[in-house]
């Protein structure tokens, strides 16, 4: 994806494997540590966000979405 792409957020209902969920939940935790009371403090839908948007800049979202074979179920 071009970098000077502008870029809007969108709120979607996404199907994941629950095994993707809890790897992103484990690592978010392993990553923000422990506060003084030994309490995670990570917002682990944004880090959700996060992965599933990196993912899709990563892997050319905006070609695939382009090739109109892509729509079909």
């Amino acid at each position: 994806m071009p970098q000077s792409c502008e870029m809007i957020s969108i709120n979607v209902t996404l199907d994941i494997a629950v095994s993707s969920l809890k790897t992103i939940v484990e690592n978010a935790k392993k990553m923000a540590g422990t506060d003084e009371k030994g309490i995670y403090r990570v917002d682990t839908a944004e880090k959700v966000n996060e992965m599933v948007s990196s993912f899709l800049k990563k892997y050319a979202f905006d070609e695939y979405v382009n090739n109109i074979d892509n729509y079909k179920c």
